[in-house]
């Protein structure tokens, strides 16, 4: 029978998250479903690389050699349910592997799989039909390693209406492992959408481990006890609205602050924040502080979906490697700059020699010189500063030569240069292709621990999407003549996400009476020009007044994004970071004018 309230513990945010948190989750005796977030787009070629290396693997191994070795008996006896998308590209050796594992411990478990969005042999069809790179319009590369359609919750649904204990999936999007066990547990319909967007944003809220319960905060001092933080728990109701919390006597910080940028974390639109069973809207969710640790979250809307998965493809172009050397002393930054380009220099020189061609891409950075800040640093020269050398060239052989040339400017050339650390490692450049491929030609399946295999419908309808202009308030001015000007971060909190090679920065008033001077000062163009020395393209602003809040999306922000990206950021984690040094003005008897900020 469904249930009125049902409680997930979010346990991981990535391939190689902490086993903190499933042991302490578990140990609570609060949660009834455990879900795992495993896959980013790098760690599916990996997967993949390793799957053509070993048939046997192409999953995430830490989930059953570490994650279910800690905690599977436990589980099992509270009666914890567990969905993961450990499978990677490989769900069906990832259940092998759980099963034997169960065997080891002397416990049964019904393993069900969730596969299907493998689209490799559909794309000499795509090819064929010209498919395009959703943000550059580039054609499909010929060398493509895999590529994966992200499924929705309809297939976990599925799998746990078969009586799983364990689903495994492949890759899905993140918050379809929660979607799913609260679609399961509460009997929402597939067009109840106000719910699936709420379920949504509660799995949205707890994929990413930590971030949820006060990790990656603005205000990091005041999160308490980071060697115990607490992962997040969310108690759902029939209605959609749930209650983000942690347990008890861990580590971290629960609050509106918290939970709301973590919504903010790598969306877009929000008005239009585009998932495979849902298009939701969180433009007018609200947060309530409901006791210590205890946020009420509520407001999410819903449309139908769109016809489309999105599907994430990855391909090797040449080879790659990071350069790293640390310089100290006086002028410690031009020092470090001038090495990177004798390098550079020299082993150019060496590759016209050989008959090479050039690198098809160098970036230098000097970490510890505020680098990231561009224009905006301070003029004070660093006594320290690290050397960032990335190159990528067609030749492995070429970047071999570059890799033996690094440690030798530890003698030749910088006074204080230490730490080179051995020798550049030369791997693959494996970068992401993303496009849209039609419902109608993918087809996700659940396989029973007896092997048979049981297709599920997903509704193939819906209308592309046409999102609509962000909305503008009228500008406004502080009416005080005389202001202050104080940094970003003294009115606001900010966190940065990627997709591709797009920016997005959230951004949250810390008073929502300071929102409306916010936005008449961070305006698209303000931004634009503050982030310039970063982003190249467009910078698009949405609103979230249910949370007093902004959303800054930025285009070409990455220097290609994700895989691609020669930068020390390449998932733009410093972006929120950098725009909270903003100057912007505040009357002069407002709070924040009263406080010192140093930038």
């Amino acid at each position: 029978m469904p249930r009125d309230t049902i409680v997930i513990g979010g346990a991981s945010g990535f391939w190689g998250d902490s086993i903190t948190g499933p042991l302490q989750l578990v140990a609570s005796g609060r949660i009834d479903f455990l879900v795992f977030d495993y896959l980013a787009e790098l760690t599916m070629s990996l997967l993949a690389s390793a799957r053509m290396k070993d048939p046997a693997l192409g999953y995430a191994t830490d989930f059953v050699g570490v994650a279910m070795r800690a905690v599977l008996k436990d589980c099992l006896a509270q009666g914890i349910r567990i969905v993961a998308n450990a499978g990677g590209v490989n769900p069906q050796g990832c259940a092998a592997a759980l099963k034997d594992l169960a065997e080891e411990l002397g416990v049964d478990v019904r393993v069900v799989v969730v596969d299907g969005d493998d689209i490799m042999p559909l794309l000499p069809a795509l090819r064929q039909e010209d498919v395009r790179e959703l943000q550059t319009g580039q054609a499909l590369p010929e060398k493509v390693i895999s590529a994966n359609a992200y499924l929705g919750a309809l297939p976990v649904k599925a799998a746990l209406d078969a009586g799983a204990q364990v689903v495994i999936t492949g890759r899905c999007v993140d918050s379809a492992v929660t979607l799913g066990a609260l679609m399961h547990g509460f009997g929402w319909a597939a067009d109840d959408y106000d719910r699936l967007a709420a379920g949504s944003l509660a799995g949205h809220i707890i994929e990413c481990g930590c971030q949820g319960a006060g990790g990656l905060h603005t205000d990091w001092e005041a999160v308490p006890d980071w060697a115990h933080s607490g992962y997040p728990m969310v108690e759902c109701h029939r209605d959609g609205s749930f209650v983000v919390t942690k347990p008890e006597g861990t580590g971290g910080l629960v609050t509106p602050a918290t939970v709301g940028e973590q919504m903010l974390y790598e969306i877009g639109d929000p008005a239009a924040y585009v998932l495979p069973d849902v298009v939701c809207d969180f433009t007018q969710v609200t947060m309530q502080q409901a006791g210590e640790h205890r946020v009420e979250v509520s407001g999410a809307r819903g449309r139908s979906p769109t016809p489309y998965y999105k599907v994430s493809a990855t391909y090797a172009d040449g080879y790659r490697a990071n350069g790293q050397l640390t310089v100290v002393g006086f002028d410690a930054d031009r020092k470090a700059r001038r090495t990177a380009e004798a390098i550079l220099e020299r082993t150019r020189g060496l590759f016209r020699q050989l008959g090479l061609p050039d690198y098809s891409a160098t970036h230098v950075e000097t970490l510890g010189s505020a680098w990231s800040l561009g224009p905006h640093r301070t003029q004070v020269p660093p006594f320290e500063s690290v050397m960032w050398l990335a190159v990528t060239h067609a030749h492995k052989q070429a970047l071999e030569l570059f890799a033996r040339e690094v440690a030798p400017a530890a003698t030749s050339w910088a006074p204080g240069t230490t730490g080179a650390g051995g020798r550049p490692s030369v791997v693959p450049a494996i970068k992401q292709f993303a496009f849209l491929v039609d419902k109608s030609r993918v087809q996700p399946r659940v396989t029973l621990p007896d092997g048979e295999s049981v297709t599920v419908n997903v509704p193939d309808g819906g209308m592309p999407l046409e999102s609509p202009s962000p909305a503008m308030r009228e500008p406004w001015l502080p009416v005080a003549a005389a202001t202050r000007e104080v940094p970003l971060i003294a009115l606001a909190y900010a966190r940065s996400g990627d997709k591709g090679d797009i920016s997005n920065i959230g951004v949250i008033a810390r008073r929502p009476e300071d929102l409306p001077l916010l936005m008449s000062q961070l305006t698209e163009e303000a931004v634009a020009a503050y982030l310039a020395h970063l982003v190249t393209g467009r910078v698009t602003r949405y609103e979230l007044p249910g949370i007093h809040a902004m959303n800054f999306v930025c285009e070409q922000a990455l220097g290609g994004g994700g895989m691609a990206s020669l930068r020390s950021d390449p998932l733009g984690k410093g972006m929120a970071q950098v725009l909270l040094s903003m100057p912007v003005r505040v009357p002069v008897d407002h709070p924040a004018a009263q406080e010192a900020w140093r930038r």
